[in-house]
């Protein structure tokens, strides 16, 4: 499968008018890229834990069920052979399940990365239901089904090669980085729109740019001009 990473054309303005698709552009994303074996091996703990947790819940449903119906408890031993084919049959299903409907498990979904075909098309029934049955030959040869991933430049465990499928990521934690930092900048433009308030109207005094001489001395009258009109306003009175 080809994969390859975006290439920045050169650095971008991170200001409130930058778009989201500008900054996705220009910066390198890992979706699509072959998953590492630290995502893959997290991700199947997580679906371990969630997958263990729900049989032994159905377990104890099955036992409550069991006392209410005939007033007499009922103790499951792990070692018993139905609970151990109960508990593989279950395993099957939970990974097949999810392989061969959306191409990720839970545990994958919270580490962003899907199992597709080596095509980079998806997995499908045939492809899913394959890898999960050679899924067990990787653990039964000492691990040694995985060691592929370490140095295989596309990833790919034995169970992979058998089913013609690889593992990639999802979703880019770094995508996502980006558009919320695009969302609080577009949220900056928006609350400041580049308006400026006028500037205060200040009172024109003497020497006022744009005030003329004339407009000047007429608001500004001479003292003794005013105090000889107020005494002859008085006389003739």
């Amino acid at each position: 499968m080809t994969t390859s990473a975006d290439v920045s054309p050169g650095p971008v303005p991170h200001d409130g008018s930058t778009s989201t698709d500008t900054l996705l552009m220009t910066e390198p994303h890992l979706r699509g890229h072959h998953a590492g074996f630290a995502s893959r091996f997290f991700a199947f703990l997580f679906d371990g834990v969630i997958s263990i947790a729900i049989f032994e819940l159905t377990l104890a449903a099955a036992s409550f069920a069991a006392s209410v119906l005939t007033g007499q408890s009922i103790h499951w031993n792990r070692g018993n052979t139905w609970v151990v084919i109960a508990f593989f049959a279950w395993e099957f299903f939970y990974f097949a399940f999810f392989w061969t409907g959306s191409g990720k498990t839970p545990g994958m979904v919270v580490l962003g990365v899907q199992v597709v075909g080596q095509d980079g098309s998806r997995a499908g029934t045939k492809r899913g239901l394959v890898r999960t049955l050679a899924f067990p030959l990787s653990f039964i040869l000492l691990g040694l089904g995985f060691i592929s991933i370490l140095f295989e430049h596309d990833r790919r465990a034995l169970h992979d090669l058998i089913a013609d499928t690889a593992v990639v990521y999802a979703w880019d934690a770094r995508e996502a980085r980006l558009r919320s930092l695009a969302r609080g900048g577009s949220r900056r433009h928006g609350e400041n729109p580049g308006r400026q308030a006028a500037p205060p109207l200040t009172p024109a005094g003497p020497g006022t740019p744009g005030v003329s001489p004339a407009a000047d001395a007429a608001g500004h009258e001479n003292p003794e001009q005013s105090q000889g009109s107020d005494a002859a306003a008085v006389q003739r009175t």
